[in-house]
């Protein structure tokens, strides 16, 4: 199987993902996009997965032109010798350039030379999501017959937040008693639940 993980926050999920079917008995081949590295190492899905993880499409030695030549082929040989895609996090611009046949990079260029199923789970802002471009390009790909996951929502920081610096920090810990701990910027407060 190869996972695909684009840029988005989302792409840490992605590691989870992969562990999951690793544990089903999957071997997985990941491959990640320049974008998918800003938010995530390659290190972690190497140390998951105990293979290299693709993060380009030509090899970064000059020197080696029997490695060059084998990289630039090689998106050939990752889309005939794995079964399944699976893109997780699948970016609105990810899915563009699926929809639209663009391949400027490995995971793209692997997309239009591989035959198997695709599945993707979409991950990105909810105007992002709604706007009639992603839904175009969702029904192109939902035409070739690709599965996707529905997107789960949850709340996103919005610009207003960023300059307020009322961002939370969503991560909480509970005590024994279901006391929940909520951390802001300015403040630490300790709310327990309602017991009726």
């Amino acid at each position: 199987m190869v996972l695909g993980v684009a840029g988005g926050i989302a792409a840490y999920k992605a590691a989870e993902l992969c562990r999951a079917l690793i544990q089903r008995g999957f071997a997985v081949q990941v491959v990640m996009t320049a974008a998918a590295e800003q938010f995530i190492t390659p290190l972690t899905f190497a140390a998951l997965t105990g293979r290299k993880v693709i993060t380009g499409l030509f090899s970064s030695s000059t020197s080696n032109s029997e490695a060059t030549l084998a990289s630039a082929v090689e998106h050939i040989g990752v889309a005939q010798d794995n079964e399944v895609l699976v893109v997780a996090p699948a970016t609105a611009d990810l899915l563009a350039k699926f929809a639209h046949g663009m391949a400027d990079d490995f995971l793209t260029t692997m997309y239009l030379a591989f035959t198997g199923p695709v599945v993707l789970a979409p991950a990105m802002n909810t105007n992002m999501w709604l706007h009639a471009a992603t839904q175009a390009n969702l029904a192109t790909l939902g035409a070739r017959g690709h599965s996707r996951t529905s997107p789960r929502s949850g709340r996103l920081p919005s610009r207003d937040d960023l300059r307020r610096g009322d961002v939370r920090e969503r991560a909480s810990t509970r005590g024994r008693r279901g006391a929940v701990v909520r951390r802001t910027r300015h403040q630490r407060r300790l709310a327990t639940p309602d017991r009726g």
